[in-house]
């Protein structure tokens, strides 16, 4: 499955990618508010990448590389804590430093709404930034979501305990943003343990 947009796309990582992703998450101010890294050794994205198809079969986790069409790979964003029951999930993304500012994050996420709320049938989509994370914290409330307060030594990294801020968007809220009017294009089918209901028409946009 793919997802494409008109810079970036969407598409599920693989070992010719570690040595990227290697690059990208060396940087220690990239993955400081990470429960890992940064990465020291090519090994460990590409223990990282191995992972990903166990994890889709069994409904877990739904990564994707993110990928310039001129550049190449920049980050990855994916979709966690999915309830089927409850149609809700939360979103995760990080992208390599020079990246950041630059619209590439607004647009790999109006990919991966669409997917979740359009084609897997999601209502809720949450997200979390750590509370001494204003760039993050930004990024969401630009691109519509909304803070609804903050959940106590939440989040660990090594032995360090972090408080983080709780945002949601829900289906609605992205249907009037303007993350909605970003062209989206899927290609190949979604993990079937990730679907919770039928797709929806298509938003603005495509």
């Amino acid at each position: 499955m793919e997802l494409i947009g008109p810079t970036l796309s969407l598409r599920y990582a693989t070992a010719a990618d570690a040595p990227a992703l290697f690059t990208l998450g060396s940087d220690a101010e990239v993955t400081r508010s990470f429960s890992w890294g940064p990465y020291t050794r090519p090994e460990q994205p590409l223990a990282y990448v191995k992972t990903l198809a166990p994890q889709r079969e069994r409904g877990e986790q739904l990564d994707f590389l993110i990928v310039h069409h001129d550049d190449g790979p920049i980050g990855v964003t994916g979709l966690a804590e999915v309830s089927r029951r409850d149609r809700r999930a939360v979103v995760g993304t990080w992208l390599g430093r020079r990246w950041w500012g630059t619209g590439a994050n607004d647009e790999c996420k109006a990919l991966l709404l669409r997917l979740a709320f359009e084609w897997l049938g999601l209502e809720r989509v949450g997200a979390y930034a750590d509370v001494v994370n204003g760039r993050s914290q930004a990024a969401l409330a630009k691109v519509g979501f909304t803070r609804e307060g903050e959940l106590r030594r939440w989040h660990r990294h090594g032995e360090t305990v972090h408080d983080v801020v709780l945002f949601s968007l829900l289906r609605d809220e992205f249907e009037r943003s303007s993350l909605a009017a970003i062209p989206a294009e899927l290609r190949g089918e979604p993990p079937a343990a990730f679907v919770v209901a039928e797709p929806r028409q298509p938003a603005r946009g495509g």
